[in-house]
């Protein structure tokens, strides 16, 4: 082909995936469907190596996509600066994502935008269903329902929270129905203020069986997370940044951003995705007692 393509997300021409990550000179093992995102080695004596035509195929997050301003404010006051192409622009290979939640007075379901560090939107998530458990507990604690969804809409990944009166435990989804694991919390978090952090809430993220991570609040207000690895070292971290006097004072919205310290694949990546984009709604269900 006469004309090379500009790094970006292209229909995969091994035909093994819906979609491969040109990098601007060669096919990359990144990989991604309607299940996530996922590593697959290309075949290197497949003609198919050619660039792909920027002018024939559809890259949903390309140079044309509109950058969020805002998002880019919050990036720099936060510490990180925006670098080009990090991540491939998408929800599962970025390692830097925003999450901003939109600012309703009187909200009900929660919806939120995800960008990269660029200030693209390469998602989101939406609370849906209504759980007649809110009449029992309270609508905090009621049974909650989130859909991760891609940059064009389509859904991802499912998070349930049952009702609850104590202990939370997320079930994590593929948009086909199979479990991807659970995030399940450990303790309640009661007095840790005044315990000096030592019992601060903390939940364990587990697939088939197996304990992969944990996520611990930094603080008695649960609004910013330490993610570990099982040997206990820092893989990521969720936080909570500013999200604007009018957001802050006269509505629920908060706004975090993740940043994940090295890559993360399979089960673990979309659990540590998942907790980010849940951290408000379901993890933190009684952060807003807890700042009044």
């Amino acid at each position: 082909m006469s004309q090379q393509a500009t790094p970006g997300w292209f229909p995969d021409p091994f035909g093994r995936y819906q979609h491969r990550w040109w990098d601007g000179t060669l096919w990359t093992e990144h990989v991604g469907s309607a299940q996530g995102q996922f590593t697959d080695t290309p075949v290197s004596a497949s003609p198919a190596q050619t660039a792909p035509n920027s002018a024939v195929e559809t890259n949903p997050m390309d140079s044309s996509a509109p950058i969020n301003k805002s998002v880019l404010n919050q990036i720099r006051k936060h510490g990180i600066e925006a670098a080009e192409n990090v991540g491939g622009s998408s929800l599962f290979t970025e390692q830097v994502l925003v999450i901003n939640q939109r600012a309703k007075l009187f909200e009900r379901k929660a919806e939120y935008s995800v960008f990269n560090q660029q200030g693209v939107r390469v998602g989101g998530a939406r609370q849906f269903g209504m759980s007649m458990s809110r009449m029992v507990v309270g609508q905090e604690n009621a049974t909650k329902r989130i859909q991760i969804i891609d940059e064009s809409g389509v859904p991802v990944l499912t998070l349930i929270r049952p009702a609850t009166f104590l202990k939370s435990k997320i079930t994590v989804m593929r948009d086909d129905g199979t479990p991807v694991g659970h995030i399940v919390q450990e303790n309640l978090g009661v007095m840790a203020s005044l315990l000096g952090g030592r019992f601060n809430i903390r939940f364990r993220m587990e697939s088939e069986g197996e304990v992969l991570g944990t996520i611990s609040a930094e603080s008695w207000h649960a609004w910013d997370f330490s993610i570990q690895d099982q040997r206990g070292a820092e893989i990521a971290r969720i936080t909570k940044t500013w999200a604007g006097f009018s957001k802050e004072m006269f509505t629920k919205a908060d706004n975090y951003v993740l940043e994940m310290h090295r890559k993360l694949e399979g089960p673990l990546l979309s659990l540590v995705v998942s907790a980010a984009l849940a951290v408000d709604t379901v993890l933190n269900q009684d952060g807003d007692q807890r700042r009044r």
